[in-house]
């Protein structure tokens, strides 16, 4: 859409993933700076959901991890010794949460995730993948940050699955460090020089809230990893929002489309 250069991406994940993430942008050519703009702390319980989960994993049929920040919460907690259930299946929905999980050590055959084909990388399409197993008082583990979206539990418990959802860490809105607060004031400065790469609704709000109300947002341009993020973006008044899956090559291919 818009032709200006320099263009600059804006990686907006939470900084504990931002370098693997600029590594694999900058490989395709890809100009990227990381602004985060969610903050990720450990649990106020200081890790005793992880732990339970833990304790409960041999039990369980399924423990589902909804991010890469999931992944890091519950196994900061894994006791001395312990190794993945054989019948546990592990499923997530992103590929760098899948990329964690088998660095973790989680089996590649116990691993569930919606295909690489997939039309989209959410619970709708992981749930296929699930539906055929029999969930009657089977327990399942959520493992998720404080709060975060029920539509995969509902279908766990519509089967009479005996669902544990446990938040093994913290999501709020960051506190920029003097360089990210002088990156931010630039890209709201300057909408047509920056394209925002957006792989969550919250990072959207806390946006907003970090520019103010009186930010205007029509110039903008944005990469959405899934729908319901690309109608926040719009939502916020984003003038420009295209789709991508939440892949170096595809933001890539639609960074270079913006």
């Amino acid at each position: 859409m818009n032709s200006q250069a320099p263009r600059l991406l804006l990686l907006t994940r939470p900084r504990p993933q931002a370098p693997a993430w600029l590594a694999r942008l900058t490989a395709l050519g890809v100009p990227a700076r990381a602004l985060p703009l969610m903050e990720i702390a450990p649990p106020a319980d200081g890790g005793a959901a992880a732990r339970q989960a833990w304790a409960l994993l041999p039990q369980a049929r399924l423990a589902m991890f909804v991010s890469p920040n999931a992944v890091a919460g519950f196994f900061a907690q894994r006791p001395a010794g312990a190794s993945w259930p054989a019948a546990t299946l592990a499923a997530t929905v992103g590929p760098g949460s899948a990329q964690a999980l088998l660095g973790a050590g989680v089996p590649a055959g116990q691993l569930v995730q919606p295909p690489a084909d997939a039309a989209s990388l959410d619970s709708e399409h992981l749930w296929p993948l699930l539906a055929g197993e029999d969930w009657q008082g089977r327990l399942a583990l959520v493992l998720r940050g404080e709060g975060g979206r029920e539509w995969l539990a509902d279908r766990l418990r519509e089967r009479g699955a005996r669902l544990q959802a446990l938040s093994v860490y913290r999501r709020g809105c960051p506190r920029l460090d003097a360089a990210e607060q002088a990156l931010l004031s630039q890209a709201l400065a300057q909408p047509a020089a920056h394209v925002w790469l957006f792989s969550s609704a919250e990072a959207i709000g806390h946006l907003a809230q970090l520019a103010g109300p009186a930010q205007d947002w029509s110039s903008a341009q944005a990469i959405a990893t899934h729908p319901r993020i690309a109608d926040r973006a719009r939502t916020l008044g984003m003038g420009h929002v295209v789709l991508a899956r939440p892949e170096a090559a595809a933001v890539a291919q639609a960074f270079a489309s913006c």
